[in-house]
């Protein structure tokens, strides 16, 4: 049984109400609801909240809220893992064993269905425990510079200053916008960013982080111009 895990917590900060603020239309975890059933990879798709709104909002845009999540798993520090955790373990107690478990982030509206469906093949190929998707820094991380407490710049890596840009390794990022793992992988927790993941690598054009809210009308620009192009 394959299971899908959608984290949404009420409680962010620095753009209130996050989870389910509209996005181009509709409530922005609506993107990763649709992407998830649509990619026909699911026997369940769940919403972790520990918000009554949320989970209303996700099971009008067609996922399941079995459960709602503890206080300890829904403050500020809870970290993915666990909360993936307790959802794989939730339904053993049920009765209900995942084999596979995709979790995939609220706020990730360049999702697509073939996306998740390609990255749940590649995990089964590669007999990795997870596989996540992943995009490549924009600019060499080796060239990169810090600001001084006396304003003025350093390298992080002044080693690398004489060295041309395309003979430094290319960097690769995490694209935060879902995780595929064996249920005994997340079980124990293992590390995500380790030799047991393989990467999924997504355009960088498909990848915006969204933390703040110069990030989220960047975000709605990008996927009104995408849209407009074709590309999702």
């Amino acid at each position: 049984m394959n299971l899908c895990v959608i984290p949404a917590r009420g409680g962010s900060k620095r753009i209130s109400r996050k989870n389910i603020k509209e996005f181009n239309g509709k409530p922005i975890i609506a993107y990763s609801i649709e992407a998830a059933l649509a990619s026909n990879c699911f026997e369940e798709i769940i919403v972790s909240t520990d918000d009554g709104e949320i989970a209303e909002v996700a099971k009008e845009y067609g996922a399941q809220v079995p459960f709602m999540r503890p206080d300890e798993l829904a403050n500020d520090h809870a970290g993915t893992l666990p909360v993936i955790k307790h959802a794989v373990e939730w339904f053993e107690q049920n009765d209900i064993m995942p084999e596979c478990v995709c979790c995939l982030y609220a706020t990730a509206p360049f999702v697509q269905s073939q996306m998740i469906q390609d990255a749940y093949t590649d995990l089964k190929d590669s007999e990795a425990d997870y596989c996540f998707t992943v995009t490549r820094y924009a600019f060499p991380i080796q060239r990169a510079i810090k600001l001084t407490e006396n304003k003025r710049v350093e390298m992080f890596y002044p080693q690398y200053f004489n060295t041309r840009s395309q003979d430094l390794q290319e960097s690769y990022h995490d694209a935060g916008q879902f995780y595929w793992g064996k249920a005994t992988a997340f079980k124990m927790e293992k590390s995500l960013f380790s030799n047991d993941a393989s990467p999924f690598v997504l355009p960088r054009y498909l990848v915006q982080d969204i933390d703040t809210h110069e990030d989220w009308e960047q975000a709605e620009i990008m996927y009104q111009f995408l849209k407009q192009i074709g590309k999702i």
